[in-house]
Order: C-alpha cells, then sequence, then structure tokens
C-alpha cells in the first residue's frame, strides 16, 4: 500500500475530520462522496497498526441485513434496539441507538459497495446480549484488515487529503449561521503549530483509555487493568469540546475484556467462553458466571489474585477459534498450554490438582443439567473431554464509551442544542453502551464509530450543517 501524500500545510478544506481510524475514515469518505473536500488529519504515524479499530476483531452488528437474509436468520432493526435496551437496563441514548439501527443497512453496502469491504455473517458464534446471530466482519476477523480497506477507499479519493502525524489541539469558532467558519489548530509532534479553516469539523479521536487521570477519574474499578487501545485516545475530542461548553455522558461507560492473554498481550476470543470454556484463578477454582459478557468480566478477573485467570477449554472449542486471527497470533505465540489429563494440566498452570478437579466436576454437572450452577450460568456447550488446553489471562481495558453528546446525525450538543458544523463519532461521542461494562454488547463500539461517522459524513454534504 502507498504511504499518505506529504503533510499539507494551511489549506480550506469542507470538512476536517479529525482521527484516522474507522469512525474518522468512514466520516471523510462519506463526506467526499456527498462531494466534500475533506482534510484527515491523524496524530499517530503508526495508526494503521495500533489504533483501536485494527485491534478489534472487525465485528458490526445490524439487525436484518441481506446477508441474515441469504442465511435465512429473521432479525430487523427493531430487535436489535430491543437488544441494545435491555443489555444496558434502558439507560442507552435512545436518539443515537434508534439512529444507529435504522441506518445498519445503509452503512453495511457503504462499506461492502462503496469501501471495498468482504464483509461475511458470522455463523458460528453469537455473542452475549444479541438475541440473532447479526455480527458482519471481514473474512479473517482481524480490526487492522477491516482498518487496512478503509485506509485505500479514502486514499483513492482524490478530494481527501491525508495529514499524518497531525494533532487537533485547539478549535474556535469564528462565527456562526449560514458563513459559519471555523478555525482548527494542529500540531506536529516536533511543536509545529498550523491552522485549517473549514465549514464543518467531525471529532473522531477515539475517548480516553489512554489517559490515566481521566480513567482513574470516571471509571476506577478498572485503572489497574491492562490497557489493550489505541495510545493517542487521550481524551482530545472531551478537552475540545468542554472548552467549547459541549454536553458529556456516559463517561463511566467503557469496553472491557476479561481474557487478554499475559504476558502474551494477544486477545483470547470469547467465543471460546460461549462454547463452554470456563475460567478459574491460580488455585484452580471458578469465581464467576463467565456467560455474562467478556467486558464485565474484566472487573472480575482483576478482582483475583494478581489479577490472573486461567481460560480452560478442549480441542472442540479450540477448533471453533481458530477462524479468528487473534486466536492465530495466540498459538503462534505459544501462550496455550495443552494437557492430557486435569491432573497435568494443574501442574502445567500451577494449580491444585484437587481444586481444578472439583471445577471440571462442578461443570461436568451443571453443563449436563445435573445440578444448577452455583454462579447462575446456564449457557454450555457439550461435556469437556481430553486433551484440555489452559491459557493465561488478565482484565483489560478496550476502549471508552462515553464523551460528547450528540444526536442521530453525530451532531455535538451544547445545552442540548446542535453546535453549528460540529460533529463527533466513536469513542470521542458518547456510545449506545449505557453506565458501566455491563452494557456493552459484542460490536457496540465499531457501530458507534462507522455508523456515526457515516451519518456525520452524510449530514454534512446533505446541505447547511447549521439546520
Amino acid at each position: 500500500m502507498d504511504e499518505p501524500g506529504p503533510e499539507i500545510g494551511r489549506v480550506d478544506a469542507d470538512v476536517v475530520v479529525a482521527g484516522a481510524g474507522a469512525a474518522g475514515l468512514a466520516a471523510a469518505i462519506s463526506a467526499a462522496d456527498g462531494g466534500a473536500t475533506v482534510a484527515l488529519l491523524e496524530a499517530s504515524d503508526t495508526f494503521r497498526t495500533g489504533s483501536n479499530t485494527s485491534m478489534s476483531t472487525s465485528m458490526i452488528p445490524v439487525g436484518g441485513s441481506r446477508w441474515q437474509q441469504a442465511a435465512g436468520i429473521d432479525d430487523s432493526p427493531d430487535r436489535l434496539y430491543d437488544d441494545i435496551v435491555a443489555k444496558t437496563h434502558g439507560s442507552a441514548d435512545p436518539v443515537v441507538a434508534r439512529a444507529l439501527v435504522e441506518v445498519g443497512h445503509e452503512l453495511a453496502d457503504f462499506l461492502a459497495e462503496d469501501c471495498s469491504l468482504p464483509l461475511e455473517l458470522v455463523l458460528d458464534a453469537q455473542f452475549p446480549g444479541h438475541s440473532r446471530k447479526r455480527h458482519l466482519c471481514v473474512p479473517d476477523r482481524a480490526g487492522r484488515t477491516m482498518h487496512r480497506h478503509l485506509i485505500e477507499a479514502a486514499e483513492q479519493r482524490d478530494s481527501i487529503t491525508m495529514v499524518i502525524p497531525s494533532r487537533v489541539v485547539g478549535l474556535e469558532q469564528i462565527n456562526d449561521g449560514p458563513d459559519q467558519i471555523w478555525k482548527v489548530t494542529t500540531r506536529t509532534p516536533d511543536g509545529e503549530e498550523e491552522t485549517i479553516r473549514t465549514s464543518a469539523v467531525v471529532l473522531a479521536t477515539n475517548g480516553f483509555g489512554a489517559n490515566p487521570q481521566r480513567v482513574a477519574a470516571h471509571i476506577p474499578e478498572i485503572q489497574q487493568g491492562l490497557y489493550f487501545g489505541g495510545d493517542h485516545s487521550l481524551g482530545d475530542a472531551l478537552d475540545i469540546g468542554e472548552s467549547l461548553g459541549a454536553d458529556t455522558a456516559y463517561l463511566d461507560s467503557y469496553q472491557g475484556h476479561g481474557s487478554v492473554a499475559t504476558p502474551h498481550g494477544v486477545l483470547l476470543t470469547w467465543t471460546t467462553v460461549m462454547n463452554g470454556a470456563f475460567l478459574v484463578n491460580q488455585s484452580g477454582k471458578r469465581f464467576g458466571d463467565e456467560s455474562t459478557g467478556y467486558s464485565e468480566y474484566a472487573v472480575q478477573v482483576l478482582a483475583q489474585p494478581e489479577s490472573i485467570a486461567w481460560v480452560i477449554y478442549d480441542q472442540r472449542i479450540n477448533d471453533e477459534a481458530l477462524p479468528f486471527d487473534d486466536y492465530q497470533q495466540l498459538i503462534e505465540s505459544g501462550g496455550i498450554r495443552w494437557a492430557d489429563d486435569v491432573a497435568t494440566l494443574a501442574d502445567a498452570i500451577g494449580c491444585d490438582p484437587a481444586t481444578l478437579e472439583a471445577s471440571f466436576a462442578e461443570v461436568d454437572r451443571v453443563s449436563t443439567g445435573q445440578s444448577v450452577d452455583p454462579f447462575g450460568r446456564s449457557s454450555w456447550g457439550p461435556p469437556m473431554t481430553a486433551p484440555f488446553a489452559a491459557v493465561k489471562v488478565t482484565g483489560a481495558l478496550f476502549h471508552t464509551q462515553g464523551g460528547l453528546v450528540v444526536d442521530g446525525s453525530g451532531r455535538v450538543l451544547r445545552d442540548g442544542e446542535p453546535i453549528p458544523g460540529l460533529y463527533a463519532a466513536g469513542g470521542a461521542a458518547a456510545g449506545i453502551s449505557g453506565h458501566g461494562a455491563d452494557g456493552y454488547m459484542s460490536g457496540n463500539g465499531l457501530l458507534s464509530a462507522l455508523g456515526l461517522g457515516y451519518l456525520a459524513g452524510r449530514h454534512i454534504t446533505a446541505g447547511d450543517p447549521t439546520r
């Protein structure tokens, strides 16, 4: 792939997009396809491999997609909306949630046709909170593959100028109304500052997961967890928005993950748990209902001695995880320990054999319906059979889900009213996961990123962005 062109100095563009992850790229491409000239700014020169998008599994939930119809799956935007409401206990922003589920079909076609993403429907997994198999992804289920396709789509559009590395550090509204102008101040790593004048700005700089101070202030329960996201997720959009008096919400919302392999730093897909895997602490004892979801389970893992747990599964579950690129990386890193029996597995992970044997026996009883799980788990796969596998994991923070309050077009609100010409998408915006970690459903992050980015670009070019 060709590298981005040379940096631009002072330019005038119809739209300035800050951030070249999924949200920013969707906004830039959507705006460019609507006839706008776009300056796409990105602070990190390693964004191709180090962004939150590239670290994802590329999963996008769409209710009632043509892919589902082809597979004979009955689904709809309304059903996806109901699942979001249920998972968040009614706390998700109803305006944004409704806008995202309704634009799903159009967004999927935009990604597949206009951005050349080879989307396919995930049929071998149904993620916690989702009542249907509805996730679209790229074949290797690797966010970096999705990100690469989006970058290539942006580079193919002459009306998009990529400026890398360049960080937005200031935003000033020179005047408002029909002739509104924003002055965008940017800064390169060597401290050089420039300004760009534009009529519309999309903040897509992600959340604040890489900012320890903000994490400690808003989500202290996860501050000791491993941070598994982009290094430039520092809360820039929040800083800029707050300086303009923008509304903020859901700052306590985040996506965690309870199974990042350590010390390898590779994600163990939660499909292992969905297919029957269970977690034990370093003593070999289970400690919770693993099926509640990988986001909320991060805190439970962190609460164990030394913030360590072991994911236990068998060959069948291993085979179910093989389609995930992250799992292939885990295999290559040597992060999986195999054993022919429970006693040998206990020795491999350094726990008491009797304790681990008791955990296996408990799982066998509850998975076969002989007893009720003391932690309340009801979804299991078939009983496990040797050989057995174990992966050492810790809890992690992936990305934050709170931010600037937006409407159904991605417009940033101030005192409940749109700030003319200012938009936010992805982690920069308040998402649809409600509060805390337990409202997050698989795909919420990418749906908010791609969906709000697409909606923002479409709105900017549909007419006067002041309306």
